[in-house]
């Protein structure tokens, strides 16, 4: 459910997993979905699915899997008020039709201020409901870069399960990736250019004076680098000063900063290249958000959108925690047996 381009389904793929159907109501994460992990794409609002559709797709030869991350948006901590975002209702919405189609495993994964919001009432409603339905829910709040996402970014992500003991979520590598290690390798290129040989690999233009900014910037620095002449108005105001992480480039050894859906642009965070002059491309933000650098997120042929790729990207399930998703659910004995792949 909430399948967008497929990074969550694809990251349980990678753990061995048969992807049968992904829902969405962007109609455009069509070719993405269907064409990196040999699925179907429904074009649908979660919201007016019914659990007999659901159903229908699972052979019940198989232990089966519902998986879904409903929008994060209303419990982003950029939003002040996420009471008047409706969104937030598809929360409850999905452990409601999760419950009803009934499945050997439910996974959600969201931001971890989802547990905040409300004195959590949204996200303990939740786990009630599938507690109510003999589901024994568990949930932690996991960092990405211990599965080997090359990007600090904080999820929360719950496992529920009825006749399965659940495994826990283990953590993959001993030393975390760096930007450099995820996109040291890809070709160089300018502001406002694109790869001939990789449409994503497309980077924004920059203004003059942005240009002369990035240049005066130093990875892992600060717009207090520059000199005066250069800064923002907002950087003059007192206010300005608890904001040091735009206008900014990224450290070339260390995990990037959590990438948002406007990652492709140099004053909207720490998204500046390391060395060149330039902000991400839409490839690179895909790389550091663990796809694999062949995923395809358009047909051959199609001119990217800075704002729906860069949508696409930024809201997905970085791939690698997806696929430490789905080995804590092939670990998972049933109890009193063993584990779900032996099984």
């Amino acid at each position: 459910m909430f399948c967008g381009v497929g990074a969550l389904s694809h990251g349980l793929k990678l753990a061995g997993f048969k992807i049968i159907a992904g829902y969405d109501v962007d109609a455009r994460c069509k070719h993405a979905y269907e064409k990196n992990n040999s699925a179907s794409f429904f074009t649908r609002d979660v919201a007016k699915l019914t659990a007999a559709e659901i159903r229908a797709h699972f052979s019940g030869d198989m232990p089966s899997v519902l998986a879904g991350c409903a929008p994060c948006q209303p419990f982003s901590s950029y939003k002040q008020r996420y009471d008047e975002d409706p969104k937030w209702n598809l929360v409850t919405k999905f452990a409601k039709l999760a419950v009803e189609v009934c499945p050997d495993f439910i996974t959600m994964e969201n931001v971890p201020t989802l547990l905040r919001y409300k004195d959590g009432s949204v996200f303990k409603r939740f786990c009630a409901i599938l507690e109510e339905a003999g589901y024994d829910p568990k949930w932690s709040v996991e960092r990405c870069e211990e599965y080997g996402v090359p990007q600090r970014r904080r999820r929360l992500v719950l496992l529920a399960s009825r006749r399965y003991t659940l495994a826990e979520l283990n953590p993959s590598v001993d030393q975390f990736i760096s930007v450099r290690e995820a996109i040291g390798s890809l070709p160089p290129i300018h502001a406002g250019a694109a790869h001939p040989n990789d449409p994503l690999h497309v980077a924004s233009g920059l203004t003059p004076l942005n240009l002369k900014r990035i240049r005066a910037s130093k990875p892992g620095g600060t717009w207090r680098d520059w000199p005066v002449e250069l800064r923002a108005d907002c950087h003059r105001r007192p206010s300005g000063k608890t904001y040091p992480g735009v206008y900014a480039r990224m450290s070339w050894d260390t995990p990037s900063p959590t990438l948002t859906t406007q990652c492709y642009g140099f004053g909207n965070g720490r998204f500046g290249h390391p060395e060149q002059d330039r902000a991400l491309t839409l490839r690179e933000a895909a790389v550091l958000q663990s796809f694999p650098k062949e995923y395809e997120f358009l047909p051959p042929g199609e001119k990217p959108s800075f704002t729906e790729v860069g949508r696409w990207i930024g809201n997905a399930v970085p791939v690698k925690l997806a696929s430490a998703i789905g080995s804590a659910i092939a670990t998972s004995k049933l109890k009193g047996h063993t584990n779900v792949r032996a099984g």
